[in-house]
């Protein structure tokens, strides 16, 4: 799958605008988004595999991070392009108040 194909469905865009902020466990991502583990492990999955994302085991965790500075740079211009910035700011917002210490998710999605 290509990089705009994958950043092209809204759960994945948001992952990686999010990942723009900070790298993030994978629970910090699941109390914002709101769906299921299988379904973040799927969306992971395509940005890893498009090469958007990539992730590390951190002690307990699995904290995922944009890939590179070509990723970043074409998520960056994505976002430039967005006309409605409702959801992600407001993701944004919640990222900024999250920690990974207070997630009861330690489980990796593969």
């Amino acid at each position: 799958m290509n990089q705009l194909k994958a950043l092209g469905e809204t759960n994945r865009f948001r992952i990686c605008m999010m990942l723009l902020e900070k790298p993030l466990c994978v629970c910090e991502l699941l109390s914002v988004l709101d769906i299921a583990g299988g379904t973040l492990s799927n969306h992971l999955k395509i940005l890893r595999h498009a090469h958007l994302v990539d992730q590390r085991k951190e002690g307990k965790w699995v904290v995922c991070h944009i890939a590179d500075e070509g990723a970043e740079k074409l998520i960056r211009f994505a976002a430039s392009c967005m006309t409605d910035t409702e959801i992600t700011d407001d993701d944004h917002d919640r990222i900024c108040c999250s920690s990974r210490e207070l997630c009861s998710v330690t489980k990796s999605p593969e």
